[in-house]
């Protein structure tokens, strides 16, 4: 390891321990601390949408929940050099206390007085801001908290940690803002937020390796030089530039549907909001499973193919959601389309953990995190504006048709096709 990499301090541990992910108590402190975070996130979020809506009209109040993807949007690429240059570890626990710290704040001025929305602006843009440093860090650290051939299994631990959160968030959430209101929510995100850090303050790096490997971001080179560099890294690289492209066109076909475009599909269907939630649940079924699959498994052989062979039929099960009318047989295409998906996307994920340079891996997650979590969701409003044209089995069909996209191009990628995980 060089010198530059070695003047950024961290609890190392051997290159190789011989231990599954699974029963590794570094990698599970890590998970523990993800999905903890990941629940004071949904507990978060829900807290400052009720709070705007008490607080003000609907389209303030969606101003004000959407305006933490602005900053997010427009600094996670600094986010990931920031992330490579001092190191996933320290950034993560330093951007995790101040995400801590501001909710808490909050919930304090909360339970004194009402200051009214400029402070739920004020906190969402700081949220957003600080996300732009801890998700590049966040994506991160799974290389340096195991062996590469456990990735793909960290992979699934992790997906599992979003279901997990996905699930009991919401109601959490609910249940604080019962008890306590918008206050008591916020604080209860930010106690949450506060029970990973112990847990990632005691996870430990492994070093990057001395042979092979480029040395982190040197304090001395400039932010947009090491920018440059982790762009031309992806740029360059035969099976991260065709991925990027893969997992930008998967988000763009997905998020709309599943999203927006669920809630109008419900009601134009007679559903209602228990069998959006019925569809939902088989969605996050099918996710789980997927998840499952790989942490139990650890990795999948012919990897490239597999994801491309995951998009393809996932996305044909997105456009015959939109044409079944019977609630049942949608909760079964749910079932599919989140199983294929989950697939896919943790494969996706794993491919590029274990495809990117250890040093450059930050910039590479911003890079992957600004399609997912600035453009895609860009296709929301559009979805719906759409739906209400066309309706939705042609909207639907033709995400159906751009999430397609994105597998072919993995098929006729060779670099990506051909990918395989670490043994």
């Amino acid at each position: 390891m060089s010198e530059r990499t070695a003047s950024v301090p961290d609890t190392l541990i051997p290159p190789a321990t011989g231990r599954a992910a699974h029963r590794d108590p570094n990698v599970l402190r890590w998970v523990a601390a993800y999905t903890l975070s990941m629940v004071g996130d949904m507990v978060f979020y829900l807290a400052l949408s009720w709070a705007a809506v008490r607080n003000g009209t609907a389209a303030q109040a969606g101003i004000v929940t959407a305006v933490s993807a602005v900053p997010r949007a427009l600094l996670m690429l600094g986010g990931g050099v920031v992330a490579d240059r001092f190191g996933p570890r320290r950034v993560v626990i330093g951007s995790d206390a101040v995400r801590c710290g501001t909710v808490l704040a909050v919930a304090a001025v909360l339970f004194v007085t009402d200051p009214g929305l400029w402070l739920l602006a004020l906190l969402a843009v700081v949220f957003g801001t600080v996300d732009a440093v801890f998700l590049p860090a966040v994506g991160a650290l799974p290389a340096r908290i195991t062996s590469r051939d456990q990735l793909a299994r960290v992979q699934g631990m992790r997906g599992l940690g979003i279901r997990f959160a996905a699930v009991v968030g919401a109601p959490l959430g609910g249940l604080a803002v019962a008890v306590g209101g918008s206050a008591a929510a916020f604080a209860c995100a930010g106690l949450l937020i506060a029970a990973s850090l112990p847990l990632l303050i005691t996870t430990r790096l492994r070093a990057l390796p001395a042979d092979g490997t480029p040395a982190a971001p040197a304090r001395d080179t400039t932010a947009w030089r090491d920018l440059r560099a982790g762009l031309r890294h992806i740029r360059r690289h035969r099976v991260l530039a065709p991925l990027m492209i893969t997992i930008a066109l998967g988000d763009l076909g997905f998020v709309g549907p599943l999203n927006v475009g669920l809630t109008l599909l419900a009601d134009e269907r007679g559903w209602g909001a228990s069998g959006m939630g019925w569809v939902l649940g088989g969605f996050g079924t099918g996710a789980g499973a997927a998840a499952l699959l790989l942490a139990v498994r650890g990795r999948v052989p012919r990897a490239g193919l597999v994801t491309a062979g995951a998009i393809v039929p996932g996305a044909a099960a997105i456009a015959v959601l939109a044409h079944v009318s019977a609630l049942p047989a949608a909760v079964g295409v749910a079932v599919l389309v989140g199983l294929l998906t989950g697939l896919s996307g943790a494969m996706c994920g794993a491919l590029l953990q274990t495809a990117a340079d250890p040093a450059y891996l930050g910039r590479v997650t911003a890079v992957a995190g600004i399609v997912s979590l600035g453009i895609a969701p860009l296709s929301m409003p559009l979805s719906a504006a759409a739906i209400g044209v066309w309706g939705t089995g042609p909207v639907f069909t033709v995400s159906a048709l751009v999430c397609a996209l994105g597998g072919a191009v993995a098929l006729c990628a060779p670099g990506l096709r051909r990918a395989e995980l670490p043994r």
